[in-house]
């Protein structure tokens, strides 16, 4: 028993810790502390070394001078590079759509994604087709009419004329920079202006496809009657979204140089095909 009493009183002894001044003897400091209060300060002065040195890493540029750790240069670097090749899938797979969506079309078929879904909230299994008296009338006098009439079938020719008396409204007025070639597979007509001048649509139709493609910017397809398409390129601003209908001359578009590749300046690259064969604007528009 006395020998742990003994024990505890070491712990308990207080011991002075002074400093004097070796010439005068005149105490300057002085600290008296047991052997548990020195064990306390000691483990609370480790633990403050270890929380500003934790600090100075994680909060300051010395955490670059560990090794394997890396600099500012090497982040940003990394970013830089995960930020590119996401763009770049993107614009791949942007790429691709527009490819098959022009390729459908200029084939004839309906773009993958734009299929008209049916109207569900209306029954059409009891609508009946009746012919009207006025309807079998009307169809007799035409038929007559035109018993006699040379001009009844509907040849290529007779419809390459009527793209001739068609007006197609100039998309914009400008300087024509590039003429339809297809030597070189230029199949448009490239028309410079003024910057963010408006893009007009050259007739009635409706957008069937809009999007960006790092060769050309941003795109717009419009789908117009007679089996004619146009095609507006290298625009800044797209105003109009896939599936709205627009009139001829309304505004579609401002004039750009988007896309890096095939563009040196503000200019608008105007296509026109018709049952998939592209045409010469210069030989329908006056720009």
């Amino acid at each position: 028993m006395a020998k742990n009493e003994k024990r505890k009183g070491k712990w308990r002894d207080r011991f002075r810790f002074a400093i004097f001044n070796d010439t005068t003897y005149e105490e300057l400091w002085r600290i008296r502390l047991t052997k548990s209060n020195a064990l306390l300060a000691a483990a609370m002065l480790f633990l403050l070394i270890i929380g500003v040195n934790s600090s100075l890493i994680a909060f300051t540029n010395l955490r670059e001078f560990i090794p394997g750790y890396p600099d500012v240069s090497m982040r940003r670097n990394i970013l830089m590079n995960a930020i590119m090749l996401d763009s770049l899938e993107r614009e791949l797979a942007i790429r691709d759509k527009y490819f098959q969506d022009l390729n459908d079309v200029i084939s004839g078929r309906q773009p993958i994604g734009q299929v008209a879904r049916r109207d569900s909230s209306r029954d059409y299994s009891n609508i009946v087709f009746k012919r009207s008296v006025e309807d079998s009338v009307l169809r007799s006098k035409v038929e007559q009419e035109e018993k006699y009439t040379l001009a009844s079938g509907s040849t290529g020719s007779s419809r390459g004329a009527s793209l001739a008396s068609i007006h197609f409204f100039p998309p914009v007025k400008g300087i024509v920079s590039g003429n339809f070639e297809l030597r070189t597979r230029h199949y448009a007509t490239d028309i410079v202006t003024q910057p963010k001048a408006v893009v007009s649509s050259t007739l009635d139709g409706t957008v069937i496809m809009t999007g960006w493609t790092m060769e050309t910017g941003f795109v717009m397809v419009i789908q117009h009657s007679n089996n004619l398409i146009s095609v507006y390129k290298h625009n800044a601003t797209l105003l109009k979204e896939m599936g709205d209908r627009v009139w001829a001359g309304e505004a579609i578009s401002i004039v750009g140089d988007s896309g890096e590749l095939y563009t040196s300046g503000p200019h608008l690259h105007f296509e026109l095909w018709h049952n998939g064969v592209a045409l010469d604007p210069l030989q329908y528009i006056f720009f």
